[in-house]
């Protein structure tokens, strides 16, 4: 018996010797890394990146590429101003590696379920706080400034946009640091399709009479871009309160047509309201839906899910411009040099060098 329990001490010493030694052991959670952390040797999952309204899902999304997972939480063709996120979204945003909003009171609720949401500290970042000062915030009719919200429309000015790919990048960049040339590379080919947009743009605004460079809509999203292109947003239909205006305010509104003398109003894809069409009908002038948040056609925000060439920020923006061009006595075929695909993902196509 001492020589079986000899031999088998032996056989354990053994077998103990010819163990691997590069075995790791997996950390507690109290070792485990915190959230925003960089994320590397990603092979099996991708890192989440949570982000709002759909133009800001697109623009972060022609920047992620295929190397992050890139979610929109705000469905589009919904008041992103008085969206409340579902329950089912908390989780959702407790699985962010990184949290991208607009900001300047935007999503408010849903920055405040993804707080609650995640046990660590939450990282949030917003692309328009980070884009402008307070010092350049804008109030207006649907945003007035005793209610102390601005308006949060920076993404419809093409340069803005510029800013936000800018910034994601670098955000996404300290993510993964180890996809910084993608991301670079991604950056690079995108800001071209936004120069380019922001030049036909121009090129439009300019085939606009002067005296027709008016804005009157039905939501206030237009203020920067407004501000940016010469041109003067001189009312909204809808109130502050996202109520349908009081026939006294329709009132008021019509008086004002008639004496500024625009052409036509612009109502919005999101709000549809028959108020836009009794103005245009009272006032006989021409009216027309442009769209904020909502992108044309049908398919995902995310550049790599996307499969309609035209569902991007860029496509949302030459519909306006066309839009706009064809109500108040422009050039809409301006519009047509435009590539407003994804610089990735299915629909992408080769960016070109303009002159």
């Amino acid at each position: 018996m001492k020589i079986s329990a000899l031999l088998l001490a032996l056989g354990l010493a053994l077998t103990a010797c010819n163990a691997p030694q590069n075995t790791a052991v997996s950390p507690t959670p109290s070792e485990s890394s915190a959230t925003a952390q960089p994320v590397q040797n990603q092979s099996k999952s991708k890192a989440l990146v949570v982000t709002t309204v759909a133009p800001l899902t697109n623009i972060v999304s022609n920047i992620a590429g295929d190397r992050l997972e890139v979610k929109g939480i705000i469905p589009e063709g919904t008041d992103s101003h008085t969206f409340e996120p579902r329950p089912s979204d908390a989780d959702l945003l407790s699985k962010a590696n990184l949290i991208i909003a607009n900001g300047l009171h935007l999503e408010s609720p849903t920055e405040k379920l993804a707080k609650a949401s995640k046990p660590q500290k939450t990282n949030i970042y917003e692309l328009g706080s980070n884009t402008i000062t307070e010092s350049q915030w804008i109030y207006d009719f649907s945003f007035p400034k005793e209610k102390g919200d601005p308006n949060p429309h920076l993404w419809v000015n093409p340069k803005y946009a510029e800013a936000y790919a800018k910034l994601a990048a670098n955000q996404l960049t300290q993510l993964d640091p180890e996809g910084k040339e993608y991301y670079d590379k991604n950056l690079k080919n995108y800001l071209q399709r936004l120069d380019a947009l922001d030049k036909v743009t121009r090129e439009v605004v300019a085939s606009i009479p002067a005296k027709n460079r008016k804005l009157l809509t039905y939501h206030d999203s237009w203020a920067y871009w407004a501000r940016e292109y010469g041109f003067q947003v001189i009312g909204a239909i809808q109130p502050s309160d996202f109520k349908e205006p009081s026939a006294q305010d329709v009132a008021k509104l019509i008086d004002q047509i008639r004496k500024v003398g625009v052409p036509a109003i612009f109502g919005s894809e999101v709000y549809p309201s028959k108020v836009e069409e009794q103005i245009a009908r009272e006032a006989k002038i021409k009216t027309a839906n442009t769209a904020d948040d909502e992108l044309p056609g049908t398919g995902s925000a995310n550049a790599i899910e996307n499969t309609n060439p035209q569902h991007t920020y860029i496509g949302m923006m030459a519909n306006n411009l066309r839009i706009i061009a064809e109500n108040l006595g422009g050039n809409p075929k301006l519009v047509d040099k435009l590539n407003t695909t994804n610089v990735v993902g299915p629909t992408a196509t080769a960016v070109t060098t303009t002159q």
